[in-house]
């Protein structure tokens, strides 16, 4: 099974997040915090079952609508890079 890494910027997107959704809901906040890192946990079993991203090397994982996980997947590793709102564009 390959291993379960996050980059310094999908844990800071993560943290803003969680950070601005706090200010009006902390326990929504929490809850899609939660979500959000079990979803991405499933990943290291089936990495490959999420949809191609947008940029080439990528794929993305929809954990809502509004909330888009970016990883990249190779034999020894699943790395998450970036934990987007949608309306926010990446690289």
């Amino acid at each position: 099974m390959p291993e379960l890494q996050w980059k310094a910027s999908a844990v800071a997107d993560l943290m803003a997040i969680v950070d601005y959704i706090s200010d009006d809901n902390p326990d929504a906040a929490l809850a899609l915090m939660q979500e959000i890192q079990g979803k991405v946990a499933q990943l290291q079993a089936h990495p490959k079952r999420c949809r191609p991203g947008r940029v080439e090397g990528t794929r993305e994982l929809v954990v809502r609508p509004n909330y888009i996980v970016v990883y990249a997947e190779t034999a020894a590793a699943v790395t998450v890079l970036r934990v987007l709102h949608a309306a926010q564009m990446w690289p």
